[in-house]
């Protein structure tokens, strides 16, 4: 099964597949972060926006929101939570905008779904084009040489009769620009049980390659990836929050 056709046929489970990730705390800590290193502005941007959950809770801290995905989906799905919100189906590799943004977000990890360095950098370079001045891009990475391969996560969750079991994973085989997130999805209803796996190509970059990429556009901070407080990214965590200021 391609990417897209896993994400098309379970977009509608994909909030149960999310259901322990607290899109509050994200939302709010993008918020605070704006207050203290942006500018203030409440014209938002978020890239991979998916079903839109993000959006909803910065609609409902008064931000103006625009938000862009690669899957129509997961848009229309989006476009239902946010009605207010300006919503575009788009690479977020090379993308524009109605208008320039105070704050541009890109949380779960999807800074990684560019793919390689070189869109990577065109996702930067965009971004940073989009924004206004003192605008924020915000977004959580991981260092692919950080990366454990037998790590895994995995959580449960019941919906209309059926039994759900979502695992994920990080792989890095330890060379070159790219690495995999590694999806395994089990649904039983009574008797039956249907298993989806798949495998996303998302790019490898180490933190110093990546602060190397912002730096020419940004002042970067890097804090740890903690949503309940802002403590500085101590050198040595393998996943990070990227704050970045438009200079």
């Amino acid at each position: 099964m391609t990417d897209t056709i896993l994400y098309s046929d379970l977009s509608a489970y994909y909030d149960l597949m999310c259901a322990d990730i607290d899109y509050l705390a994200q939302s709010n800590t993008a918020h605070r972060l704006q207050h203290i290193f942006g500018n203030k502005g409440k014209n938002l941007l978020d890239l991979g926006c998916g079903t839109g959950p993000h959006i909803r809770h910065f609609i409902d801290l008064g931000y103006h929101c625009q938000g862009l995905d690669l899957n129509q989906e997961m848009l229309d799905i989006a476009r239902r939570r946010c009605p207010e919100a300006q919503l575009s189906r788009q690479n977020m590799c090379d993308f524009t905008v109605s208008g320039p943004v105070d704050v541009i977000s890109c949380f779960l990890y999807s800074i990684h779904y560019s793919g390689s360095i070189d869109n990577l950098k065109s996702c930067i370079l965009s971004a940073y084009k989009a924004l206004k001045p003192d605008g924020m891009l915000c977004f959580n990475a991981v260092d692919k040489n950080k990366i454990d391969n037998n790590s895994f996560t995995r959580h449960s969750a019941e919906q209309d009769g059926s039994q759900f079991i979502f695992s994920s994973r990080w792989y890095y085989c330890g060379e070159g620009e790219q690495q995999s997130l590694k999806l395994s999805i089990h649904k039983t209803t009574q008797a039956t049980q249907q298993v989806w796996q798949d495998e996303h190509t998302m790019v490898a970059i180490s933190f110093a390659q990546l602060q190397d990429l912002l730096s020419p556009y940004f002042d970067v901070h890097i804090f740890e990836h903690d949503y309940e407080k802002l403590l500085l990214w101590n050198g040595e965590s393998g996943n990070a929050l990227f704050v970045c200021v438009k200079i």
